[in-house]
Parts: C-alpha cells; structure tokens; sequence
C-alpha cells in the first residue's frame, strides 16, 4: 500500500500548517481540515522521488469560505 506524506501550508500564515498521511493521492480541490477550520488544496508538487512505499508531497491550500 502506498503512503502518500503530504505537507501542507497556507500562504501568508505561519501559525497554519500539517505533515499528514493519505491513502490515496491528494489533488487539487481536495479539502482538508487544520485544527477546526477547512482548507481547499491549491497546489500539489513532489518533494523528493517515491521511496519504497511513500510519495512525499508538498501542498499550499486557502480557506474554504463558511456558507
């Protein structure tokens, strides 16, 4: 099974930010949640090569605005 260990950021704060582990690729418009608050992926690149079982990936997201 592969491991995809994807670094996420936001842009402009520094207190936001995760490592965290998928089971399936992370994509563009996947959502994820940081502390309480939901994030939409704007960007995915790879970091380095796949090595054994892990892809490492970096990703930048923005806010999801609250309906």
């Amino acid at each position: 099974m592969t491991t995809y260990k994807l670094s996420l950021v936001v842009p402009g704060r520094r207190d936001i930010g995760a490592i965290r582990n998928f089971d399936k690729e992370p994509k563009i418009g996947d959502r994820v949640y940081l502390g309480q608050d939901e994030y939409e992926i704007a960007s995915v690149v790879e970091l380095m090569p796949p090595r054994g079982n892990f892809v490492y990936l970096h990703a930048t997201c923005h806010p999801v605005e609250k309906k």
